[in-house]
């Protein structure tokens, strides 16, 4: 689609103040297309083209924050517009070998020094194409009981995608939370900055450093949600791990209990955006947590 193509390219040239070549598809983006192109100013470029949604404001903005928050490789956001977001394309490839998940870990445990008074943020933000509600919580059993499991569980409800009895579990669930937290979570854990979507689809490397990190769900969580997200589809391994606990201890029973318990969220927004297979597990998955927590 020749002539498309060049229209993506005169508008990029035009917002960029820059002459663009090379326009080309990419893969991924689950909330706009995505584009690779070259600047002739401004090098390799990435630009989503969004249809009209908030969304790639809302990506722009998490962006932005944190490249003034954090030190993380992140990609540079350039002259946009509401449908169309532009950025610096970064080096490397997805996922990471052992000794780029010891610096991924790094990068992590830096992150999760940022912390704040309260968990949530100061505006709903995006996990994929669906909105992440972020209202503030000083009680992480609250905030995760109600934001992350009870208001997925409902999406997925609404689509179909939980099985017979799946809301019922995680409104029994969100409410055990609230009455006894410690019976769930690690004690003591603060506030802290996660990037909230970390799959190996969402890091890149080149050799032993890690060279980019895309696509956040930004908000003030627990960190332990962050690092039970990273092992729900294997994209890191004891390397990861063991580098992590060395710089901010991982408290025990995160492994044995707690991680399972966290990869709930994943399973639901997995439910509401492909479908019920990953609904029976979520439900499966809530059931067990709070029988487990509760003997």
């Amino acid at each position: 689609n020749n002539s498309g193509m060049s229209g993506v390219a005169e508008r990029i040239s035009y917002v960029l103040d820059d002459r663009v070549a090379g326009v080309h598809d990419l893969s991924g983006g689950c909330i706009a297309r995505v584009i690779g192109c070259n600047g002739e100013r401004h090098g390799p470029l990435v630009a989503k083209l969004g249809e009209g949604s908030a969304a790639l404001s809302v990506e722009a903005s998490m962006l932005n924050d944190l490249a003034r928050l954090t030190s993380l490789p992140e990609p540079v956001v350039l002259p946009s517009e509401p449908d169309l977001l532009v950025m610096q394309r970064l080096p490397g490839t997805t996922g990471a070998s052992g000794t780029a998940q010891k610096h991924l870990a790094e990068l992590l445990a830096e992150l999760h020094g940022i912390e704040a008074p309260s968990f949530g943020y100061a505006h709903d933000t995006l996990i994929g194409p669906l909105m992440q509600p972020n209202s503030s919580q000083h009680a992480w059993s609250t905030f995760f009981g109600r934001e992350r499991v009870l208001h997925f569980a409902r999406l997925a409800h609404e689509r179909g995608a939980l099985p017979q009895g799946g809301l019922e579990s995680a409104e029994r669930l969100a409410e055990a939370m609230e009455r006894t937290p410690g019976a769930f979570f690690a004690p003591g854990e603060r506030p802290v900055l996660i990037h909230g979507d970390l799959w190996s689809g969402n890091f890149l490397s080149e050799g032993q450093r890690i060279t980019g990190i895309i696509d956040q769900a930004i908000y003030y969580a627990d960190r332990e949600i962050e690092l039970s997200f990273m092992s729900l589809f294997g994209c890191v391994g004891q390397a990861f791990y063991d580098r992590y606990h060395e710089l901010r201890p991982i408290a025990d029973g995160f492994f044995e209990r707690r991680r399972e318990m966290y990869q709930i969220y994943p399973l639901l927004v997995h439910a509401v955006l492909f479908g019920g297979g990953y609904g029976h597990q979520a439900a499966a998955s809530m059931e067990r947590t709070r029988s487990r927590a509760l003997r």
